[in-house]
């Protein structure tokens, strides 16, 4: 009877509202995240003006004409790179906060169990096999042949993951990390061989594409993360109480009413979505669905309601900064921004598990 009462008081709980400390967290993020844009659109090889930024973004949205060299700037070169940062930041991170809470594991990235490995190397076979083997596939899909391609490359990982994960409807977190381990293996071994066959314009496009890049984005990209990015990030706050329900098991979700294997199924769907139309379009960019989910848990707690949007405004002004240091730290040269996440995001994750050392040692 205890455990049932604590159920209902846990249901009565979920009912309030989202506290007011979460709610001016993602509300000083989402200030920070609008600095960042700006500061993103003004800085670079040519500075443009605070008054100029302002005056571009107006004319974008009213749809005039470029009118001198400071709008072609802001408008072709730096508006669809911060477009693209902050949906693949947004998408990773809360494809990271879901894939966490699903396997109940912190370190449960969509990197470290392969999801990103499989959505690689779906699309290192479309770069590679678009002449040949797959010309079929680029002809039905047009522009969305690679975020299509890696989204059925990460759904396929994250399904048979999941499958060998799961025994007697139980995760289990070692046999779902073994899993991860061996599926990175095998991938990044098909992605040799791919890269084996591949000739001297495919290999130089799948190495700056390896180290991951905003640099060759355009609209026609964007259109495609605009609809495999933010539709479900749209979708997924409804899932966050079932997320909550699956921190205390998925016996005690069902118990709460919850299509638990539906449920789960469709959030998998999301991630994958996500991660793939990311890793088709700017490469393999590691850390975010790592760090950022891990990062809003020790400031909010685990309670999904926040952390969803939270993570989402949080990955995105994490990689828009990164792009930001990627292309201005030794302007006129690009920077991979996925080697300046791993600089970033290696240390502090280093930071977070110390001080996670250093309470469960107080405790």
């Amino acid at each position: 009877m205890q455990s049932v009462r604590r159920i209902f008081v846990w249901s009565a709980q979920q009912r309030q509202a989202v506290p007011l400390t979460g709610l001016m967290v993602i509300i000083l993020v989402v200030l920070l995240l609008l600095g960042l844009f700006i500061t993103a659109l003004s800085s670079g090889p040519i500075p443009v003006a605070f008054v100029q930024v302002i005056q571009s973004l107006m004319n974008a949205i009213s749809g005039a004409d470029i009118q001198g060299q400071a709008d072609w700037v802001v408008r072709e070169l730096r508006l669809p790179r911060a477009v693209m940062a902050i949906l693949i930041g947004a998408g990773l991170a809360v494809a990271g906060a879901v894939t966490q809470g699903i396997f109940r594991n912190p370190l449960a990235d969509p990197g470290l169990i392969g999801v990103s490995s499989g959505a690689a190397l779906a699309a290192v076979a479309v770069i590679v096999l678009s002449n040949s083997w797959l010309a079929f596939w680029v002809e039905l899909t047009g522009i969305f042949a690679l975020p299509i391609a890696a989204f059925a490359g990460a759904m396929a990982v994250s399904l048979v993951i999941y499958r060998l994960g799961t025994i007697n409807g139980q995760t289990q977190i070692a046999m779902l990390l073994l899993a991860g381990v061996a599926i990175n293996v095998i991938t990044g071994a098909l992605t040799g061989i791919l890269t084996y066959v591949a000739d001297d314009q495919q290999l130089r496009s799948m190495t700056f594409w390896s180290m991951g890049s905003l640099a060759y984005g355009r609209w026609a990209e964007i259109s495609a993360l605009f609809v495999c990015v933010l539709l479900p990030l749209l979708a997924l706050p409804k899932y966050s109480r079932l997320l909550n329900a699956l921190l205390m098991g998925e016996a005690v979700a069902s118990h709460l009413g919850f299509h638990v294997q539906r449920g789960k199924f469709v959030l998998l769907a999301a991630a994958a979505l996500m991660v793939g139309a990311g890793v088709a379009v700017a490469g393999m960019i590691g850390f975010i669905g790592l760090v950022v989910p891990h990062l809003m848990r020790l400031i909010l707690g685990p309670d999904h309601r926040q952390l969803l949007p939270a993570s989402m405004v949080c990955g995105a002004a994490l990689l828009l900064l990164a792009d930001l240091i990627a292309r201005t730290w030794l302007a006129p040269a690009d920077i991979p921004v996925g080697l300046v996440m791993a600089i970033i995001g290696g240390p502090v994750f280093l930071l977070l598990l110390m001080q996670q050392i250093k309470s469960v040692r107080h405790h």
